[in-house]
């Protein structure tokens, strides 16, 4: 039997599928709940609207919505912070800008790495048949 301690509230729980104690995962159901009904009322809410409602935090309901329980098709003004920016995005972790942005970042750092290192040249490239060969 596997023992650990829960990450939201600190109980000693049987490890299971959820990772959370048995209490926690009930208090989840109980803010789900929540969000849910408030939604079919409320069809046009926004995050920021019900998570000052229900009192359920932004990053429950955010979490709620990449699991797909709470679906952004049904609330068209429903979306969730990018994780970089914060600006509101309904798809993805990143919103554009910042996804582009850090394309952009890559390759010039590949690129900059590429000319560091002098890779391309095939003096510094092993082949396998230099191996056999008698320097």
């Amino acid at each position: 039997m596997n023992l650990g301690n829960c990450p939201r509230c600190g109980r000693l729980y049987t490890v299971n599928l959820r990772e959370l104690c048995n209490e926690c995962v009930k208090g989840i159901e109980k803010e789900y709940e929540k969000c849910a009904s408030y939604l079919r009322e409320e069809k046009g809410a926004t995050i920021y609207e019900l998570s000052e409602a229900t009192e359920v935090s932004l990053r429950q309901i955010t979490k709620f919505i990449r699991e797909g329980r709470i679906s952004i098709a049904d609330a068209p003004n429903m979306a969730y912070p990018c994780e970089v920016c914060g600006n509101l995005i309904q798809e993805s972790n990143m919103c554009d800008s910042c996804r582009s942005r850090l394309t952009r970042e890559l390759r010039q750092a590949a690129a900059d790495d590429t000319r560091k290192t002098g890779q391309g040249t095939d003096k510094d490239t092993y082949f396998a048949v230099d191996r056999d060969r008698k320097y």
